[in-house]
């Protein structure tokens, strides 16, 4: 993963850390990952301690004698024990993930939808950019990005469905009490008390639900399928169609009961009893709601299952694992989505909110691109998608990254047209009678050294600005624009 370099700006520093706080591997052990891991390893032991208490005070019940009762006394006192360290514990992984869940919603969420908007592009496009595109490290890299990346983009599906009222949901109507577009639109200046409800009943377990929807691939038994029985095989192969099938029902399975046991509802702490039961009745009723949202996620068909399932396919493409990753390919992931939906998978009209949302090409995608507005010595620049929600789907919105074949920090906003855009093959065509003399000019203008020179085309489709993003003023794409 990542680290923090003092090379970042805040904000790509504090994503690192929050991404290292989801998923990340340290000697702490204590992300969201490696909490549930720890749990998987420790559960049945602790299972097998309980069901021996349990058979031993049973037991010695069936027949009394006179030492009976104080072994009875002492053996639930240890099964008691028990039991408050494991409700202690469930409740100490609780509010490490709403802690998390709290922290991504303040760096993806601001006071109005065009905040929330430009925040979630920048942590999209910060997650993209700061994943590399080539070498040994992109999938594990891209593995432990995912969950954040989804969950993101699961809210502002959300969104966008609360808005469209595309996908009714008793639940999340009597969160936000049926309010109207318009209302849910300015929700946060109009009615903050009702807006930090819809937070806290729904956009939280949404994010819990998609942080912990991969979770039970960690459990032992997913582990030998994923890793093989020697602990040998490659964890990010292609698996057989036994071997998936095999897993997605552990993954779910586990998930599932790591939610309920592992993490549970959070706890009343004050001393009101009307307060207290109405408490617990609202939290069982969101751990309802997230459990709701992973069973349907496994076949969303017409259902609520979508709000995941959808963000989970566009991130497994946009953040691949696979070995054949292409970052070239990134802009098709809708061909995949849209055979989903003909398939049934999912629907094919949330499918197009969320193409609505991003648009062909994913935040942070480095754009080849020829400037509308040159003369005689034609060339092409690069930029890099900032925004959501572009006009046209296929026109992403950027940010220059060149400016006269010069790298910039400091770019301007632009829409880049089909016409111009060189991920477009008509476009490619056109540009293509340039001799290869002046595209050598180009490319030694727009390479760091020869050896990189060698290993790109003559002729870009797109570029990987990676090393662009590495820059501590070039991670500054979401400021305005000079």
């Amino acid at each position: 993963m990542s680290t923090y370099s003092r090379g970042d700006t805040n904000f790509t520093g504090q994503l690192k850390v929050l991404l290292n706080k989801i998923y990340g591997r340290s000697p702490l052990k204590d992300s969201v990952l490696e909490r549930a891991i720890t749990y998987y390893d420790l559960s049945a032991f602790i299972q097998k301690k309980l069901d021996a208490l349990a058979q031993n005070i049973a037991e010695l019940k069936s027949k009394p004698d006179n030492k009976s009762a104080a072994k009875i006394i002492r053996l639930e006192g240890e099964q008691k024990e028990y039991h408050q360290e494991l409700t202690f514990e469930s409740h100490e992984r609780f509010q490490h993930l709403q802690a998390i869940c709290l922290e991504i919603l303040e760096l993806s969420e601001g006071e109005n939808l065009a905040e929330t908007n430009r925040k979630s592009a920048q942590l999209l496009g910060s997650i993209q950019l700061l994943c590399p595109t080539e070498g040994k490290k992109v999938s594990i890299t891209n593995e432990c990005s995912k969950p954040l990346y989804k969950g993101v983009l699961a809210l502002r599906l959300l969104d966008q469905l609360c808005l469209e009222k595309l996908l009714p949901n008793s639940y999340i109507d009597q969160a936000i009490e049926s309010a109207s577009n318009s209302a849910y639109a300015n929700l946060f200046i109009e009615n903050k008390v009702l807006y930090q409800q819809f937070v806290d009943r729904v956009k939280i377990p949404v994010l819990m639900a998609a942080l912990l929807q991969d979770i039970g691939n960690y459990h032992p038994e997913a582990q030998k399928i994923i890793t093989g029985q020697d602990g040998q095989q490659d964890c990010f192969r292609t698996l057989s169609v036994e071997e998936r099938k095999a897993l997605l029902q552990i993954n779910y399975r586990e998930t599932v009961k790591y939610l309920i046991n592992g993490i549970g509802a959070n706890m009343y702490t004050g001393n009101s009893k009307v307060e207290r039961e109405e408490f617990k009745k609202q939290e069982n009723s969101k751990l309802l709601f997230i459990k709701h949202l992973l069973k349907s996620s496994v076949q969303p068909k017409l259902g609520l299952g979508n709000l995941l399932k959808i963000p989970q396919i566009y991130t497994s493409i946009i953040l691949s694992t696979k070995e054949g990753y292409n970052y070239k390919l990134l802009p098709k992931v809708y061909q995949a989505l849209y055979q989903n939906a003909e398939r049934g998978i999912c629907r094919k009209d949330i499918v197009d909110l969320l193409y609505k949302i991003t648009g062909t090409f994913p935040q942070g995608y480095g754009v080849a691109y020829i400037p509308s507005d040159i003369e005689g010595n034609v060339h092409y620049e690069y930029a890099i998608v900032t925004q959501l929600y572009p006009e046209n789907p296929e026109e992403p919105i950027c940010r220059s990254a060149t400016r006269n074949l010069t790298f910039v920090g400091y770019g301007h906003d632009i829409v880049v047209k089909k016409s111009n855009n060189l991920y477009y093959v008509e476009t490619a065509k056109l540009f293509s009678k340039i001799s290869k003399e002046r595209l050598n000019e180009i490319l030694e203008l727009l390479s760091s050294n020869y050896h990189e020179r060698q290993s790109l085309d003559l002729l870009p489709r797109c570029w990987q600005p990676t090393e662009y993003f590495s820059m501590k003023n070039n991670q500054k794409l979401w400021n305005r624009s000079r």
